[in-house]
């Protein structure tokens, strides 16, 4: 192998920051598990409301699903925030589709979800604060750093968050005349085409954004070294302490005052 076959550190550095971006993204929106978990219920919904037009069973087949899949995760021991958020969504739709006894509005909820979550990227990038940063700091170890010392990867988070905000805004305005034009089962398998690949689009996005980044600047590992230094010179202090018979030499003003002291007693004597 040549010289120019050798990887260079940088390409290492490059590669390895990647890397830990693509395990962050695939941990923080929950991989090919979380879409199966997302789309699932919803498809459910949909094929047997499409088979026989039975609210009622098409609601309880969808949530029944996504209680298992709960339970799944509980089994495995795994994280459940994302099959979680599932059962509250489909929770909330099959509760207002069987109040207003119509099966369009199962969609409704998670409609106006993704409206408002697509709205609070967009305006959290305005204030300077993006949302996928607040999402994504803690995965990277980060938390607030990139706001203060962290330019570069703030540029990169606002980017990714304009991105999100306008890619559901763009699945919103698809979504919403369908909703009042359409029937249940258009509006039903089109939600569900719609589900994977505007959030794979997003998710791209954010992976380029992110891996053109600066590395992010991991605060616990500040800390813990901090720590680390703290207990050292307290280490040192303990030692020097015990060298000294137990007690530290006082400041020169201190010994200056005693001797002051003593030649007064000394001139009344």
């Amino acid at each position: 192998m040549t010289s120019l076959d050798k990887p260079t550190e940088e390409t290492t550095e490059a590669d390895d920051a990647r890397a830990v971006t693509e395990a962050a993204l695939f941990e923080a929106f929950g991989g090919v598990r979380g879409m199966i978990e997302t789309v699932l219920p919803g498809l459910l919904f949909v094929t047997i409301f499409t088979l026989n037009n039975d609210l009622h069973m098409s609601a309880i087949a969808a949530l029944a699903v996504s209680v298992v899949l709960v339970v799944v995760r509980l089994v495995m021991k795994d994280t459940v925030k994302h099959a979680f958020s599932g059962v509250f969504g489909v929770a909330f739709g099959v509760v207002f589709a069987m109040m207003t006894d119509n099966a369009k509005n199962f969609y409704l909820p998670g409609m106006l979800y993704t409206l408002g979550l697509a709205l609070a990227y967009i305006v959290t990038s305005l204030a300077g604060v993006p949302l996928i940063g607040l999402i994504l700091g803690p995965v990277f170890k980060e938390n607030l750093s990139w706001r203060t010392r962290n330019p570069g990867r703030k540029k990169a988070y606002t980017k990714a968050s304009y991105a999100w905000g306008f890619i559901l805004l763009a699945k919103s305005a698809i979504l919403f005349p369908l909703y009042w034009w359409a029937d249940t089962e258009q509006l039903g398998w089109v939600l569900v085409t719609l589900k994977i690949p505007p959030f794979l689009l997003a998710v791209w996005l954010t992976w380029v954004f992110l891996a053109k980044a600066p590395a992010p600047i991991d605060v616990f590992a500040e800390m813990e070294a901090a720590e680390e230094a703290e207990k050292a010179e307290r280490e040192r202090r303990e030692r020097e302490q015990g060298e000294t018979g137990g007690a530290l030499p006082g400041p020169p003003e201190a010994d200056g005052e005693a001797a002051d002291l003593r030649g007064g007693r000394h001139r009344k004597a």
